[in-house]
């Protein structure tokens, strides 16, 4: 039977990213787009009901919302939503915002650090657990990463395994011990065109935080990643193994 995957989006409605976003993750799992659906957080987590009709998880970034501001509709019932899939091992991918968003529900703390912000392609390297990992030993032990964050982990929870890091951040890649559960700071979901592309979509947003000038030099700054292309599919690998293959189940 074909995997079927929700993504839980943090995304205002009209914008564009919303189906963009879905659409990359369907390509970099090598799903057919119709094995992804999408559920919307700002009108709260989804029923377990809904949740236990898919095989897994995914999480993507959020446009305007933020873990350190509150600015999440429905928080605090999305945070109980992601302690009862820690509690129970539902397999799940997050990355950026729903990276800081498993940072947060299991007691860490997320700032806002505009100065160490890391939009455009960066170096990631792994820790020596990343390199240990059944998942990230795929990659190389340093590779060029998709970014687009403001806020950073603060405070670390002990309970996660650390797997990776940036020059300017610390934390770039979790997993929650013993369960099929990882998250990336960084986006393997997209590559140098779709991260530049949503980067040009969100133009306004990035001008007033960075500045004309701020946002022309950060134009220059994507490259290729394709080493982080190996992630998402090789967590269906190792999670599903069999039933997961190129052309969907």
């Amino acid at each position: 039977m074909p995997l079927r995957l929700l993504l839980l989006q943090a995304r205002e409605p009209g914008d564009p990213v919303r189906h963009e976003e879905r659409l990359a993750f369907a390509q970099k799992t090598r799903l057919p787009l119709e094995a992804i659906d999408t559920h919307d957080l700002l009108q709260g987590p989804p029923s377990w009901r809904q949740v236990r009709t898919y095989d897994a998880l995914l999480v993507g970034g959020s446009g305007r919302f933020n873990i350190s501001d509150g600015s999440l509709p429905h928080l605090e019932e999305t945070l109980d939503f992601i302690r009862q899939v820690v509690a129970e091992g539902y397999p799940m991918f997050a990355s950026c915002f729903g990276f800081q968003l498993l940072v947060a529900t299991m007691g860490g703390t997320i700032v806002r650090d505009e100065a160490r912000a890391e939009v455009g392609t960066f170096r990631v390297c792994l820790t020596p657990e990343g390199q240990r990992d059944e998942l990230f030993s795929r990659l190389p032990t340093c590779f060029q990463a998709q970014l687009g964050h403001k806020e950073r982990v603060e405070v670390w929870p002990a309970s996660l395994l650390h797997l990776a890091y940036s020059e300017r951040s610390r934390y770039q890649a979790l997993r929650v011990p013993g369960k099929p559960i990882w998250a990336t700071q960084f986006h393997p979901e997209l590559d140098r065109e779709s991260n530049l592309k949503r980067f040009q979509r969100y133009e306004a947003l990035y001008i007033q935080t960075f500045g004309e000038q701020g946002y022309r030099a950060i134009l220059a700054h994507f490259q290729e990643s394709p080493h982080t292309e190996v992630l998402l599919p090789g967590f269906l690998q190792q999670v599903f193994g069999p039933r997961y293959s190129a052309k969907g189940g």
